[in-house]
């Protein structure tokens, strides 16, 4: 099995054949610095994808996560259960306990989870839960069972992280602005960054954000929101350059509530497989003074996942 960063897209079936691996950075990310979303798959032989998945991705055992964390030079990891492992979250739970503290957990969960199943994965390190409104990637789940989840999580200080798309966001407004916990929202609820940075879209999400100072935003995946794809090999590591603008925005107008994130091993991408090193160079385009970048990457993940 391989267990290096660069093993797992070299060795694995059915990566992209033409990436090579994670390039190392040229951006030195801060000391403590913390990779807050990224995920583990299988290995599928002991822990089954889930039958109802609507992909079925690569093996991503957590050996090649600890690796990649080291070579770009992170302290720590929030691992996401994506849904290709539905509310088995074994593969997440094996993963936290074997990071000697080094990584925390988000959970997808169902209705009928009991409290001592909760609690065991409060001891592993799972401190939220994630509500998935993409329908392509999950079944939908009525709100009120999603409102009984959040009810449940609060006591224990878990968050709830939820994935939606933009345009669906004001469908949605009224039942993320009620829910009774800290809201994260992933990748900045996937702008079409094609519209202006201050249109009527994104506007309202940075409404969301300065009305609700409970919600945060993840200002990640810049390869999933890019309509220019992948820069040129220009030498100048300048990435998703149209994507900029948008994670800017939320991280100098919400310092303090804003996460980043690799999203390795970046599954279901269908034209290219990013380099996580680029990905890394990214930051500074976003977060450009070191104290923005210190909130970005330790402080904010930090108080939120370490407390």
């Amino acid at each position: 099995m391989p267990h290096t960063a660069n093993e797992i897209f070299t060795k694995t079936p059915g990566w992209l054949d033409f990436y090579d691996g994670p390039s190392t950075p040229r951006f030195r990310v801060p000391e403590g610095a913390v990779d807050a979303h990224c995920h583990v798959f299988g290995p599928g032989a002991a822990f089954p994808y889930a039958p109802e998945r609507k992909y079925t991705p690569c093996d991503a055992p957590k050996e090649a996560l600890f690796a990649l964390r080291d070579h770009l030079g992170f302290a720590k990891n929030v691992i996401v259960q994506a849904t290709c492992h539905g509310t088995d979250n074994r593969a997440l739970v094996d993963a936290l306990r074997a990071s000697q503290g080094r990584a925390r957990g988000v959970a997808t969960v169902a209705r009928d989870v009991a409290d001592a199943e909760l609690r065991e994965m409060h001891e592993a390190g799972v401190r939220g839960t994630r509500f998935n409104f993409v329908r392509r990637l999950a079944d939908f789940t009525p709100r009120e069972v999603l409102a009984e989840i959040a009810g449940r999580i609060a006591p224990l200080g878990w968050h709830v992280v939820v994935y939606f798309e933009a345009q669906d966001l004001p469908e949605l407004y009224d039942f993320f602005t009620t829910l009774p916990t800290t809201v994260v929202v992933d990748h900045m609820g996937r702008p079409d960054v094609s519209q202006p940075v201050d249109g009527p879209e994104f506007e309202l999400f940075v409404r969301m954000m300065r009305e609700h100072p409970n919600i945060w935003s993840k200002v990640s995946c810049p390869e999933r929101l890019s309509r220019s794809g992948p820069p040129a090999l220009d030498g100048q590591r300048h990435a998703y350059l149209d994507v900029v603008p948008f994670a800017r925005r939320l991280v100098e107008t919400f310092p303090d509530r804003v996460l980043w994130g690799t999203d390795w091993p970046h599954p279901n991408l269908k034209n290219h497989m990013p380099d996580d090193g680029l990905l890394v160079d990214y930051i500074p385009q976003i977060a450009p003074t070191g104290e923005l970048q210190r909130k970005l990457l330790v402080d904010n993940p930090n108080r939120l996942y370490w407390r």
